[in-house]
């Protein structure tokens, strides 16, 4: 295990002005700030599924801020994340209050111009690996939607109006249209 791995959370509160995340390799990453229209972006998207949640009330909503330590030993911050309410209540206070060691149902990843597709491409299997059900990854430069499930092959929209949450976010439909405007 990486000296990292030991004390990811330690870096992490000794730098609260810096987004850090750990890759399964044990590789500190720095993450860069989004620019404005990816934090447009991010707080439309997230808005979208806080409304969603707050109506059917099946489970929690976290923001890119949220750092889940995620099972395979990676620590990572989706740009949004959703988890069951029966799979949160599970986790004790003390883990509710740090980096929930915890793999969401469902993470988005919206991908910004300072991003590398490739990493962010990697970043999904990661998620895949430590049992998130659902995963898309959204490019707006590109118009293209990259589909993670559960034990299927990564599925590729080219401009998809609608995105849906099929079986693990219950009745959810995400409207692009403001993402590709």
């Amino acid at each position: 295990m990486n000296t990292y791995t030991l004390n990811f959370q330690q870096i992490c509160q000794n730098n609260p002005e810096l987004k850090f995340e750990l890759n399964t390799q044990g590789d500190l990453i720095i993450v860069s700030p989004t620019g404005g229209e990816t934090g447009n972006y991010n707080a439309e998207l997230t808005t979208e599924f806080v409304i969603w949640n707050r109506q059917r009330k099946l489970g929690k909503v976290f923001d890119s801020s949220t750092c889940f330590k995620l099972p395979i030993g990676s620590n990572r911050s989706p740009d949004v994340a959703w988890i069951t309410l029966e799979r949160w209540e599970q986790l004790t206070p003390e883990q509710r209050q740090t980096f929930p060691p915890i793999a969401p149902d469902f993470i988005l990843e919206l991908v910004s111009p300072t991003d590398n597709l490739k990493d962010t491409q990697d970043k999904m299997q990661e998620y895949l690996d430590s049992g998130v059900k659902l995963g898309w990854l959204i490019n707006p430069k590109t118009r293209i939607v990259e589909i993670y499930r559960q034990g299927q092959a990564k599925e590729v929209l080219e401009n998809p109006r609608y995105l849906y949450g099929e079986n693990v976010l219950v009745d959810f439909i995400l409207d692009l249209t403001e993402i590709w405007e």
